[in-house]
């Protein structure tokens, strides 16, 4: 992750044929860990980070607000810039939801919005991370060909490999399809597990839905409106503290000609919980 986006190097991947293989494939959402139901249960938890955005703190690489505009390796992926806030663009914050836009320049390209919840790698990092815990994110998706959102963690801990957890991440060539995603990046591979998963037509674009992942000792379990759709045992690789970033991509390998300008991610909330 240092000067080159992970993100970038899975893109040119799927730009190379890889993702239709993976939305060609059947869908079965995994079974829940056997001791866990499948509805999600906050009992027992604490709120250890709420950002409901009444307001949004963010600046272009911190320190001193809860946001940056950029990853902490400063590292683009995608086929729009991520530029740093300006008023009303990328983001902008009506009545309780932050609003990330992706527009289309008079110079031709395309810019969009990303935040992060740590504003550097390393010991000087300033900033949100929590080992273990369930992290969600309640959000309302771009519709149309070309688009990439995303809610994803990294783990702090960068000295021997990289390790990257997607929450979510949707294309907009499916439209009814999200994935979720594990990675492990050393040494320039990344050696990941993934699975799709199906909602009802248009339910994503159309209404506000969680997606969330509890991160635990044994098990990595992931959720849809507090539905537990995926389930992965936990490397040891993902028993760090991990930081928030989300974002409006475009593109991922898939073409952006006839992606809607503009397009706008709408997010009403980011929390995590602690046992």
């Amino acid at each position: 992750m240092r000067g080159v986006s992970p993100r970038g190097i899975a893109a040119a991947a799927l730009a190379a044929g890889v993702l239709a293989s993976w939305f060609a494939a059947a869908v079965h959402a995994a079974e829940p860990p056997p001791e866990r139901p499948q509805t999600l249960d906050l009992a027992g938890y604490r709120l250890t980070f709420d950002e409901d955005f009444d307001r949004l703190s963010v600046s272009a690489h911190g320190p001193g607000t809860r946001w940056i505009a950029h990853t902490p390796w400063n590292g683009d992926f995608g086929d729009a810039q991520f530029v740093d806030p300006q008023p009303g663009f990328p983001f902008s914050v009506d009545n309780g939801i932050l609003h990330i836009e992706a527009r289309k320049g008079s110079d031709g390209k395309w810019r969009s919005g990303l935040l992060s919840s740590r504003d550097r790698d390393g010991p000087d990092a300033h900033g949100f991370a929590q080992q273990y815990g369930y992290f969600e994110m309640r959000a309302k998706l771009p519709a149309g060909p070309g688009v990439w959102p995303a809610f994803w963690l990294v783990g702090t801990d960068k000295s021997h490999f990289s390790s990257e957890i997607d929450v979510m991440e949707q294309y907009g060539a499916f439209p009814n399809t999200y994935r979720a995603t594990t990675h492990i990046w050393h040494d320039g591979k990344d050696d990941s597990k993934s699975q799709p998963i199906d909602t009802e037509n248009g339910v994503m674009q159309s209404r506000f839905n969680t997606y969330g992942v509890s991160i635990e000792p044994d098990w990595l379990v992931f959720y849809f409106n507090r539905r537990a759709v995926w389930r992965t045992p936990t490397e040891p690789q993902f028993r760090m503290p991990f930081y928030i970033l989300l974002d409006l991509g475009l593109g991922g390998g898939w073409p952006i000609d006839k992606t809607i300008d503009p397009s706008v991610m709408e997010v009403d909330y980011v929390k995590v919980y602690q046992h």
